[in-house]
């Protein structure tokens, strides 16, 4: 059979045609490194949710290497939490659950977008190789401000990246001529563990001790103030460690002052 040359230019340019689709589609669904959404993540139930252990404080978590879980919940109209911060060269897997009615978890310049159901659990796994800011948005109507509903996802170069926190409990109030305590606990997310050094800044002093936090733990470091050395008043202070800090301030009274009004 004679097929005129018009006619299989068009057929070889429409079998270019197919094949370009597939290969666009194909690219799109693996390419740049995310998994299909299946039924992994599980149910969960609504009402119950702050109660679960993946969901009971919402945020990223280290798993191992360069992998990272984290877990979102979606509400009207707010994301849980409203900003994600991730390391470049990481593989991370969302899991995103809803407080109350559906609402979507689309990652704006990605191919991430999931519905998020009451009652199940979305759970996708992204790749992410280059730093880059990205909105998080709503994409299924709910309610009234459907439009306000938004997040960010930073993703960070890998030397800016860390889960270290620090925190501390302090008195309020101390009385002069005492000693006080104020004790710094410094929380390590990551899975190896970090060699830093606590600082404690109050008034004039400056106090340092050096502290070890296993993977996926807490270390308490505690710093005696001497409260004759500070005087009496307010002073402020600041406990650091790892490049995060925690402030306030310390009152010190004496009762002595002031004299005996029965005198």
């Amino acid at each position: 059979m004679n097929i005129h040359t018009y006619e299989k230019a068009w057929l070889i340019a429409s079998m270019a045609l197919i094949v370009g689709f597939i290969a666009t589609v194909t690219y799109g669904a693996v390419g740049p490194g995310i998994a299909m959404i299946d039924d992994d993540g599980g149910s969960i139930d609504p009402d119950t949710i702050n109660d679960d252990e993946r969901f009971s404080d919402p945020g990223v978590t280290h798993v191992g290497g360069n992998e990272y879980e984290a877990t979102v919940v979606a509400q009207a109209w707010l994301y849980t939490p409203s900003e994600i911060t991730v390391p470049a060269n990481s593989t991370v897997t969302f899991y995103v659950t809803s407080r109350d009615v559906t609402h979507s978890f689309t990652v704006a310049g990605t191919n991430v977008n999931t519905m998020v159901v009451p009652g199940e659990v979305s759970q996708m796994t992204v790749k992410f190789d280059e730093p880059g800011e990205y909105g998080i948005l709503c994409n299924e109507y709910c309610g009234a401000q459907h439009h306000t509903m938004e997040g960010k996802l930073n993703v960070v170069p890998e030397d800016e990246f860390d889960l270290t926190e620090v925190s501390a409990e302090a008195p309020n109030e101390a009385q002069f001529g005492n000693e006080t305590t104020i004790t710094a606990t410094v929380s390590n997310g990551m899975q190896d563990e970090i060699e830093t050094t606590a600082t404690l800044e109050v008034g004039d002093q400056t106090r340092e001790q050096d502290v070890t936090v296993p993977g996926n733990g807490n270390e308490d470091v505690e710093f005696t103030v001497d409260t004759t050395e500070l005087g009496t008043g307010d002073h402020d202070w600041t406990v650091t460690g790892d490049g995060h800090e925690d402030s306030g301030t310390l009152s010190v009274t004496d009762d002595s002052e002031g004299g005996d009004d029965d005198a």
